[in-house]
């Protein structure tokens, strides 16, 4: 769904050995000898030396050589929804900005708000950028049928990105066979955010499975107190929440092949994986005893309110599910680690791992061009996007980041999560047809929620939308 607001990573990273390459000297014309005199050293021809580079690269690849100098003094330009002077548009270029001083090249972005318009118009005239960095991987699918898109495999080997990836993000990353770009940022969706203080002071434990987390929601009633902070109003994208609580039960009880197959429009609604998903947050929402103010008021609250009771003294509900942005809406001066912690939205099914719902940024390839390459080759290293891990405001999609890399303690915490998750699924019903994901799901499922149709009804009349 186009929300109204925005893995795995690995426990390695790769040290980037940094080469300087002396070629032999030339062979001379056998004309005079010339025999230097005894306090001159012999002469020596050099090739140019790789600059010192603060990130890693592959031996071989188009960075190395950009590494040299080769391809100083050209441009590459980027596209993207971010305006160059918003604070993501800073963030991005202080991201690249380390690429720009190791190589020579230039790094021109021309990012506007209007993008997901400009762009088709920009690609449909031949006057694709270089690279655009594409907040959802469905527009960026758009253009693999008309051949615009430069297939990441062509250039850069399976081996590199499978250092650099956990495979969910290339499967992810890949459109009608054709692997479209390589994942950069990401903001983490299966996070649960509880009110430290009190929770401590309650002695409440972290549940680690569905099970545990439905026992302590039991709990929390049974001690007089509702554990839910649940809202999905929002004006009208009202009912987005609950497809993301879909999303990550459709992680929790079936597999990622039914999880793709719903997405793509191939497994319906109305199938029992789905409703099955449906059903299982419905137990929780649906009890008037875990929710405060019950089934009743999830619709009319505001999501970005829905936090606040969480802070009240004593708290009015204790648990809220929702991505990294919503701290965003919490009162101000609450600080993470003290007033507010967060863990991981717990399995349900073992049988499905530990999955992570994600949103994020996969940049794509549309002009194939050696200093192209180069960018595309460093857009693989978490370094480069150095800029939204010591600023904040994402996590980086690299398996080769390192908590240590991020300058915001609850990002980092976030991080060491993600470190643990399985595998990693995008925000599904942003990749729906507009007409479904940011449509008919989300006007029949607040209908499901507020009470004024079934299950069936609703999952029957979301199919019904979907593009023939």
């Amino acid at each position: 769904m186009r929300k109204m607001i925005w893995r795995s990573m690995g426990l390695l990273l790769v040290a980037a050995v940094v080469l300087t390459a002396c070629a032999p000297a030339p062979t001379a014309v056998p004309v005079e000898p010339v025999v230097p005199a005894p306090t001159e050293a012999p002469a020596a021809t050099e090739a140019p030396a790789v600059h010192e580079a603060p990130f890693p690269y592959r031996a071989g690849g188009a960075l190395e050589e950009a590494l040299k100098g080769t391809y100083a003094g050209t441009t590459v330009t980027l596209d993207g929804a971010m305006e160059g002077k918003d604070p993501d548009g800073v963030k991005l270029a202080k991201s690249v900005a380390a690429f720009e001083a190791a190589t020579g090249i230039k790094v021109n972005y021309i990012g506007n708000k209007e993008f997901e318009a400009t762009i088709s118009v920009r690609v449909d005239a031949g006057d694709a950028p270089d690279i655009v960095d594409f907040p959802q991987p469905g527009k960026a699918g758009q253009f693999v049928k008309s051949g615009n898109v430069v297939d990441v495999t062509s250039f850069i080997p399976e081996e590199w990105l499978s250092q650099q990836y956990n495979q969910s993000w290339r499967d992810m990353a890949t459109v009608g066979g054709v692997e479209v770009g390589v994942f950069h940022r990401f903001n983490a969706k299966s996070l649960v955010w509880y009110p430290k203080k009190a929770w401590d002071a309650a002695g409440y434990k972290i549940p680690e499975t569905w099970d545990e987390l439905m026992a302590l929601t039991q709990q929390i009633a049974d001690d007089g107190d509702t554990a839910w902070c649940i809202g999905i109003e929002s004006g009208a994208a009202t009912g987005w929440p609950a497809t993301d609580w879909t999303e990550e039960m459709m992680l929790r009880t079936t597999s990622l092949e039914n999880y793709d197959a719903w997405v793509a429009g191939t497994l319906p609604f109305d199938s029992p994986e789905v409703k099955k998903a449906i059903e299982t947050w419905s137990e929780l929402w649906f009890n008037d005893a875990y929710v405060y103010g019950g089934r009743s008021s999830i619709v009319s609250t505001y999501f970005g309110d829905s936090p606040g009771p969480m802070f009240d003294d004593p708290p009015k509900c204790w648990m809220h599910r929702q991505g990294n942005f919503i701290t965003g809406f919490f009162p101000e001066g609450k600080v993470a680690g003290t007033d507010y912690g967060f863990f991981y939205f717990p399995p349900v099914d073992p049988a499905y791992g530990k999955p992570f719902l994600v949103a994020g940024d996969v940049m794509v390839m549309f002009n194939d061009r050696p200093e192209v390459r180069a960018l595309m080759e460093y857009f693989t290293t978490p370094e480069s996007a150095s800029g939204f891990l010591e600023g904040g405001g994402a996590l980086a999609a690299h398996q080769t980041a390192t908590p240590d890399m991020y300058g915001v303690p609850l990002e980092r915490g976030i991080a060491e999560l993600v470190l643990k998750a399985t595998s990693f699924r995008f925000d599904g019903s942003d990749l729906m047809p507009g007409e479904v994901g940011a449509g008919s799901f989300w006007e029949h499922i607040t209908s499901y929620v507020a009470g004024s149709e079934n299950l069936d009804t609703a999952m029957k009349a979301i199919d019904a939308t979907w593009p023939k």
